[in-house]
């Protein structure tokens, strides 16, 4: 089997990944590891795997100098040192490795957006809060084509939604 970076050496490191119970399989040669930072000494990061290796088109020398082109104005951060912490040294960090995260998020969540979780006692209040942001926007739209009847109902769902909220505090700090 051949290399899926070089294509032309024969593959001596073999990859398997599975999400979902779907399997994804990298094989490479150990040029082609050691070129994308794999250590084969040490345990493998999943960084490593998901921030590009075996990607169709990508020349090797590119590979090797993007890791020290790219880095962070603020805290200097490479991207060899990202790939190999699998943590961002600042805020800043963000913007600069905005590319990496977004294909490592969209691998980890099968989505380009982390969503996160919410703890099990903001859960409530968190969905509430974006459910009287969404009819909000429906209230704006309904003015807008001039259905002041869905309008008006709209705002009295928000207005009992925030009624429950404020009931449900109150019977919290009873209980406390």
């Amino acid at each position: 089997m051949k290399c899926e970076c070089c294509h032309e050496t024969e593959a001596t490191i073999h990859l398997t990944q599975v999400i979902d119970a779907e399997i994804k399989k990298l094989n490479l040669c150990q040029t082609c590891a050691q070129k994308n930072g794999i250590d084969l000494n040490s345990p493998i990061s999943i960084t490593d795997v998901l921030l590009g290796l075996g990607q169709p088109g990508k020349s090797e020398e590119k590979a090797d100098l993007s890791e020290f082109d790219l880095s962070c104005s603020r805290c200097q951060m490479t991207r060899a040192e990202f790939k190999k912490r699998a943590r961002l040294g600042c805020p800043e960090c963000y913007n600069a490795f905005m590319g990496e995260l977004s294909a490592l998020t969209q691998a980890m969540h099968h989505s380009r957006q982390h969503v996160g979780k919410i703890p099990a006692r903001q859960g409530v209040e968190a969905r509430i809060a974006a459910n009287i942001a969404a009819l909000q926007k429906d209230i704006e739209t309904a003015i807008a084509k001039e259905e002041y009847e869905v309008a008006a109902g709209l705002r009295d769902k928000i207005r009992e939604l925030k009624e429950n909220v404020q009931h449900q505090d109150k019977g919290e700090s009873h209980d406390a």
